[in-house]
């Protein structure tokens, strides 16, 4: 089955699939869906790193969903940390919510939150 896009749609997300590996970085506005590995740094709206999905690099984004593993840096807003996810760094976040057991063995920084003035 193939999946297409028009030109009207901007928001389409970067899938990296299961099996597939990636050696680079990966920047775009929107969603970033990893099933495969990424050995590169990633910026993007929303990061999800599915069960058996890997990064090795920094990790950029508002919000990350992680039930795959993560070799590098993280600097989120909102970090979602589910059953069995795995991460070596440092954890840069405002929000954190840690779902079951992982396998983090990373150092956690929360950042504080600017008000407007």
């Amino acid at each position: 089955m193939l999946a297409f896009t028009n030109a009207k749609e901007k928001t389409s997300p970067t899938i990296i699939g299961a099996g597939c590996k990636v050696t680079g970085d990966i920047k775009t506005d929107h969603t970033v869906q990893i099933h495969g590995q990424v050995i590169g740094d990633v910026t993007a709206d929303i990061v999800v790193i599915g069960r058996g999905g890997k990064v090795s690099g920094k990790i950029v984004a508002n919000s990350l969903f992680l039930h795959g593993a993560i070799d590098g840096p993280v600097n989120v807003i909102t970090a979602n940390v589910f059953n069995n996810a795995q991460m070596t760094g440092t954890l840069s976040y405002n929000t954190l919510n840690i779902t079951g057991n992982t396998g983090l063995e990373c150092k956690l920084e929360k950042r504080k939150e600017k008000k407007h003035e």
